[in-house]
């Protein structure tokens, strides 16, 4: 795979001294999955937020390929504004473009069909579980069809049984729209399912330590669970993790 976008010698430093990103290096390819894999306050998310250009590095470069593509992002909470029902908090990224209810209607709901929430265009937030306005997050980060989907923990406050449901749903997406995928977790379980390669990070200030290929086809379902690959995969990035950990 061709790189996408290269992070080179990134550092970030906070007004208040705070150190996120320190000497951070990765390369992101078209059309993979990759997890940024570490543990909390590691500069996962801020790496994430630099990529998406909400944050600027204090050292180092971001140097895009062919250009900054269209970019989706889903925030850990779904941040759904709640005066407004399920159609109008999808249109919001094509409302922002000059796009109007009556032209955007099919995208919409194309992008709702394919996170399941078909009949629910009406409905408002306060009516759905917590999967399903993640769901809608996710519809509206990929209304615009981006080239670049950036996910931080989105499934990090979901129950187990709903958790694992919306990674099957994520991974079907990634096949269904060919999208490169930025999928921030701290769970070492979720990035070896979800991912073709995975970025563990150090403790604070974050950098890569350790860059994991899971050599296996993104059309997963349980039996890859009981496999040896993932079981191997899972030790290797858990092994990572730990001696980053303990360096710290």
């Amino acid at each position: 795979m061709a790189d996408m976008l290269s992070l080179r010698g990134v550092d970030k430093v906070f007004a208040t001294g705070a150190q996120a990103l320190g000497g951070l290096d990765l390369d992101v390819r078209e059309g993979e999955f990759l997890s940024l894999l570490g543990p909390s306050g590691c500069g996962k998310s801020t790496a994430l937020r630099m990529i998406a250009g909400l944050s600027q590095p204090t050292r180092g470069s971001l140097e895009w390929r062919a250009g900054r593509p269209e970019i989706g992002f889903v925030f850990q909470d779904a941040v759904l504004m709640p005066w407004a029902n399920v159609f109008d908090n999808v249109w919001l990224p094509l409302r922002l473009t000059g796009q109007s209810r009556t032209q955007s209607a099919t995208r919409i709901e194309a992008a709702l069909d394919l996170v399941g929430l078909t009949g629910f265009a009406k409905a408002y937030p306060r009516e759905l579980s917590g999967g399903m306005k993640m769901r809608v997050s996710i519809a509206r980060a990929m209304v615009l069809r981006p080239a670049l989907l950036l996910m931080d923990e989105p499934f990090a406050a979901l129950d187990e049984i709903t958790r694992l449901k919306l990674n099957n749903d994520l991974l079907r997406l990634k096949q269904e729209l060919g999208a490169t995928v930025v999928f921030v977790t701290h769970s070492v379980f979720e990035s070896v399912y979800l991912s073709s390669r995975i970025a563990v990070f150090s403790a604070r200030p974050g950098r890569v330590v350790a860059d994991i290929e899971v050599d296996a086809p993104l059309a997963r379902d349980d039996a890859f669970r009981l496999s040896p690959l993932y079981a191997q995969a899972c030790k290797e990035a858990s092994d990572a993790l730990h001696k980053a950990m303990g360096e710290a």
